[in-house]
């Protein structure tokens, strides 16, 4: 049988420049409300060939990396970098090296809105001995200038401008790094493949794969997130019986009860039968599908790993949660006291104003298993922007 081909990606994030006009660095610069570096890092989970994710950053702004990242899974230790790009992707590659992956995707960390799509264009152009790195066309006219002088027009059918995630298989690309190291002056790995002599194929790129420099940059991305949009709505339902215990958890609240309920994970009806409608909203399935109760791993696992990952979904879609709301069916425990304080936990998970969530409850006049006190029951059903025209 033929080993699969395995993938990793390693996101550059050691960059200190200020041109952006911003007092910290670019990459945990917010966007949209959400860390730059935290809308890469979500393209890259979203893509199915990626196995490994590892970060190149400068350990003095481990705290920004650490708040960027918080929660996402799939991610290895931080890598410390250099004092250039170069130095820093030749690092990165070095302490991917013991993991020994085919194949390393090498992305900006400032370019947040690559998409799964554009990743799997990479992949698929990749062999055993060449490289594959996004281009696009070149619009506008090039001339050569010496100085304020304009030498020459080059020919604009020949140029294509170049974008990151740049792909190459690992020993090479590594060995390219080393033997270049001193060179300290090529911007770009795809110039260190090509001054090591090693093939680099052209794949077609995106226009919205921008790189995020300077603050007209940074105000083209807040374009190009609030541009055309369309809202959609899913629903859930969800429901649990009970079972011998001495509480239940309810919307991310432990709430003392003579019963608990019983579930494969902490058996959250109203975060599962939330989860569900936010899945549905995206057209993504549902929570077995992402999060299959047949896997041991999930067994008594917090039902907010399940929120939290329908929200992350939405995310690396450019998207983002407009409202959310949740009914809880049963007899008791009684709801009421407990309503706002759900409100705010799932807010919290969600990352959006608590103002945007709302807990209510009825009952089912005693009228069927919920009626009987059998078990608890949810409705749920939850609002979500994205992109309009997004698949």
């Amino acid at each position: 049988m033929t080993k699969k081909a395995s993938y990793a990606a390693l996101i550059v994030a050691a960059g200190v420049g200020q041109r952006s006009g911003l007092s910290l660095p670019k990459q945990y610069a917010c966007l949209g409300g959400m860390p730059v570096l935290r809308r890469t890092l979500l393209a890259f989970a979203a893509a199915p060939q990626i196995s490994s994710i590892r970060c190149v950053i400068q350990p003095a702004f481990r705290d920004l990396y650490e708040a960027a990242s918080a929660g996402l899974s799939g991610l290895g230790a931080p890598i410390a970098g250099g004092d250039s790009r170069q130095a820093s992707v030749r690092l990165g590659l070095e302490a991917l090296e013991g993991e020994a992956p085919d194949f390393v995707l090498i992305h900006d960390a400032a370019r947040c809105f690559v998409t799964p799509e554009l990743i799997a264009r990479i992949i698929a152009a990749l062999d055993g001995e060449t490289g594959a790195v996004p281009t696009i066309a070149v619009s506008d006219t090039l001339k050569e200038v010496a100085g304020e002088r304009v030498v020459a027009t080059v020919d604009r059918a020949r140029c294509r401008a170049v974008q990151t995630p740049q792909a190459f298989p690992l020993a090479p690309i590594l060995a390219a790094h080393r033997s270049l190291a001193s060179r300290g002056d090529l911007t770009d790995d795809a110039a260190v493949a090509e001054a090591a002599g090693l093939a680099v194929r052209a794949v077609e790129g995106d226009e919205r794969n921008i790189k995020l420099t300077t603050s007209a940059d940074f105000d083209r991305a807040a374009r190009l997130l609030e541009g055309a949009r369309e809202t959609r709505t899913g629903q859930g339902y969800d429901v649990h019986a009970f079972c011998p215990g001495d509480h239940v958890i309810l919307c991310g609240l432990r709430i003392p009860y003579e019963r608990a309920l019983l579930g494969h994970s902490d058996a959250d009806v109203g975060m599962h039968a939330l989860t569900d409608a936010l899945y549905g909203a995206i057209g993504e399935g549902d929570i077995g599908q992402h999060f299959p109760p047949s896997d041991p791993q999930w067994k008594g696992a917090a039902s907010e790993i399940f929120l939290r990952g329908a929200a992350e979904r939405i995310a690396a879609r450019g998207g983002h949660i407009v409202n959310a709301d949740v009914t809880l069916i049963c007899e008791a425990p009684k709801i009421g006291p407990h309503r706002k304080a759900m409100a705010e936990r799932l807010a919290e998970i969600l990352g959006i104003s608590p103002q945007r969530v709302n807990v209510k409850a009825t009952t089912s006049e005693k009228l069927g298993f919920t009626g009987r006190g059998e078990g608890i029951a949810s409705l749920a059903s939850a609002s979500v922007s994205l992109p309009a025209g997004d698949a």
